[in-house]
């Protein structure tokens, strides 16, 4: 993780990876995978980042963080796709976060306030 902090993506990734072949508890690889998806977050590389978090959340179901992410870069999307002057495939992206972002709150409900506030102001809540 220090590699992490530090910016040495390609370090840390190499790292994560040997820890994915090293452990074995699903509790701990879901962890480890969702430190991957917020390496890849941070390149810029969303697809690859919403596979780890998927595979992170697959191994535990009680990550509110992966949801968050996760819901941040489908908002992200559909920001892009209305800049491309799309807003069907905007709703839909929208739509998508919305339903990332409920099961974020649904596991911390004191978390995510500005999630909380753009369901209720999209009527997505």
């Amino acid at each position: 993780m220090s590699a992490q902090s530090e910016g040495n993506y390609a370090e840390a990734l190499q790292n994560y990876y040997e820890a994915m072949r090293l452990k074995i508890d699903p509790y701990d690889r879901s962890y480890i995978l969702y430190n991957i998806g917020l390496i890849h977050t941070s390149n810029g590389e969303h697809t690859k980042a919403l596979e780890y978090y998927f595979r992170a959340l697959e191994r535990n179901p009680f990550l509110p963080q992966a949801f968050n992410n996760m819901a941040v870069i489908c908002h992200y999307r559909g920001e892009q796709a209305i800049r491309q002057g799309d807003s069907e495939i905007a709703e839909a992206w929208f739509d998508q976060a919305a339903e990332y972002w409920k099961q974020a709150i649904a596991l911390t409900p004191s978390n995510y306030i500005e999630a909380q506030n753009w369901l209720k102001i999209t009527g997505r809540s």
